[in-house]
């Protein structure tokens, strides 16, 4: 069997969920589909509970009629019958969340975000597994609630492995069904409070379901030819790779690649499952490869973060940076979730380098402040070239003013600041 991941621009509209059916006709085996929330609903349904919880109902509703009328005529474009039972499991859904906005917040953040924010994901693939059944692609719907089990840690659950792994193989039995459908992103506690597995974690689903089903291959449907060398916004003259190493994929998505989600391609190492990434508008192509693989030339990737902050920390006291101070550093980002994206130290200094998150970064400063002297300076890039030379480090350097370089035998991460 296979593992099929598609993200949410391969859902966006009609002629996408469509292609979706074109696709799977395609492989008359065995498949497991992990389907993302449609376009930008997830944004949207950030937008419904942020003002929701501000006590705005008035734009809440607003908000949340754009995200109902945008499923319902997508649903009524593929299956216009309107006495189909679709319908009613839409309906369903969005009485649940009116119901919800009409009381208060019950919970933290967190978890009111992963109640609504979920809904995006159901939504979705009851629409596709509803138009595959009725184009005739039997297929079941299931519920990744129902399996994939992970702990209290609302926005980023950390799966429980043991649970999922005799859940998933109770729940997937080829012997009654050939194609089944379900979310990604989203999972439970066992006390079954919603839990998502962070920003674009559909990746990590499949992933996770692959492993514990031993799948052949996991399949990321995107709307790119595969993994690209640079993001084509910020850089011309991109090449595919045509083939990539688990290692390689791991260090690329630790830097932030946009394409492969951190955590996927963990549990396909480790039994040797290959990770093709494919565009979904020209299926036909090879796109790429993810697996063990030895490289006939070494091309360089570029990684490209905006907005950045570089975080400047001394002693207040002038003593050494030791591990007593590490300790408190590191423990004041990850009590925010602020991920840092470079690390740097000397004897009295430690500079980071993080995304300029406007809600964390003044909160981290002044935690920091109550026992070290802080700086900060904004509006810097991180660049990170995997693979490079020194005509790529001058490619990346043109009109831009080099702060800080850090540097291995594979890569390289430079902070700039862009001359204007």
């Amino acid at each position: 069997m296979k593992v099929f991941k598609f993200g949410g621009a391969s859902v966006k509209d009609v002629d996408a969920v469509k292609n979706i059916a074109v696709i799977l006709k395609k492989f008359p085996q065995d498949l497991v589909v992990v389907i993302s929330a449609m376009g930008k609903t997830t944004n949207a349904l950030e937008k419904v509970l942020n003002y929701w919880l501000l006590g705005d109902r008035s734009n809440a509703c607003s908000e949340l009629d754009g995200v109902r009328d945008y499923h319902v005529k997508i649903a009524e474009t593929l299956l216009p019958d309107k006495s189909h039972p679709l319908f009613n499991e839409l309906n369903n859904i969005f009485t649940g969340i009116d119901r919800k906005l009409k009381n208060n917040p019950a919970a933290a953040y967190n978890q009111e975000y992963d109640q609504m924010v979920s809904l995006g994901e159901l939504l979705s693939t009851i629409i596709v597994s509803n138009y595959l059944n009725a184009v005739g692609m039997n297929n079941q719907w299931t519920d990744a609630r129902q399996f994939l089990k992970t702990d209290s840690t609302f926005r980023e659950g950390r799966v429980d492995w043991d649970i999922s792994d005799k859940l998933i193989k109770r729940h997937f039995d080829f012997n009654n069904a050939h194609l089944y459908i379900t979310q990604g992103f989203i999972g439970s506690t066992i006390n079954n409070l919603t839990t998502t597995l962070g920003r674009e974690g559909s990746d990590y689903t499949a992933a996770i379901l692959a492993y514990v089903l031993s799948a052949e291959s996991v399949t990321v449907w995107k709307d790119v030819p595969g993994v690209l060398n640079a993001d084509p916004k910020w850089f011309d003259d991109t090449i595919k790779l045509e083939k990539i190493s688990y290692l390689d994929a791991i260090e690329l998505a630790y830097y932030g690649t946009s394409v492969i989600h951190p955590k996927t391609i963990q549990p396909l190492k480790n039994k040797g499952i290959p990770l093709y990434v494919k565009s979904f508008l020209h299926p036909e192509d090879p796109g790429t490869i993810i697996s063990t693989r030895d490289y006939d030339t070494l091309v360089p990737s570029f990684i490209f973060k905006m907005a950045q902050v570089l975080v400047h920390i001394h002693p207040a006291d002038f003593s050494f940076i030791a591990e007593d101070n590490l300790e408190k550093i590191f423990k004041c980002f990850a009590g925010y979730s602020l991920r840092i994206n470079l690390m740097q130290n000397s004897a009295v200094s430690f500079d980071v380098c993080v995304n300029n998150d406007v809600s964390r970064i003044p909160l981290v400063l002044k935690d920091l402040e109550k026992d070290f002297r802080v700086t900060s300076t904004p509006g810097l890039e991180l660049i990170t070239i995997r693979y490079y030379d020194e005509n790529t480090i001058k490619r990346v350097l043109i009109n831009k003013d080099l702060i800080l370089t850090q540097k291995t035998k594979n890569t390289i991460q430079m902070v700039v600041r862009d001359l204007g």
